[in-house]
């Protein structure tokens, strides 16, 4: 018996368009401005030239640049969807540790769009991180396109 990974999907609905949403999955300055990790609340960004067989990585934005996360671009259909393989950097080389992240953006009505994150064949240590991650810098996007400003930054109760 062939056992299945898990998956995570989130579904939100964002008052903006989908090159707004677009921009912001693959525009460094946007990502500053949302994408803010645990701990000392430094910015993360990822960071390729979004072709599909390029690489991608998730960087800190922070002195040391640490990178957390690397894939390749599987798909990029701008402003609609983007497919990514998920890996961490030491496990960049063995393809059956890699996760999948596809990112959909749907025309809702009256100037809403769906956005759909699906998080495909993850093993329990990262299902546990983008389980708190994923709600977080999406509902931190979601604000920022609507408002003009993301959420404040709370680091995590000890």
């Amino acid at each position: 018996m062939t056992m299945t990974k898990p998956s995570f999907v989130y579904v939100t609905y964002i008052a903006t368009t989908p090159e707004k949403v677009w921009r912001a999955l693959v525009d460094t300055d946007v990502m500053r401005q949302y994408r803010v990790g645990p701990g000392a609340g430094c910015a993360r960004v990822n960071v390729s030239d979004w072709k599909p067989g390029s690489r991608w990585e998730h960087i800190r934005v922070d002195d040391a640049r640490t990178v957390d996360i690397v894939g390749k671009v599987v798909e990029s259909s701008p402003p609609r969807r983007l497919v990514l393989t998920w890996a961490r950097p030491k496990e960049a080389e063995d393809d059956s540790k890699h996760a999948r992240v596809t990112f959909d953006i749907e025309p809702h009505r009256d100037g809403v769009i769906r956005l759909t994150v699906t998080h495909e064949d993850l093993d329990p240590q990262m299902f546990a991180g983008i389980s708190g991650g994923w709600p977080h810098v999406l509902s931190n996007l979601k604000t920022l396109l609507e408002t003009g400003r993301a959420l404040p930054h709370t680091p995590p109760a000890t």
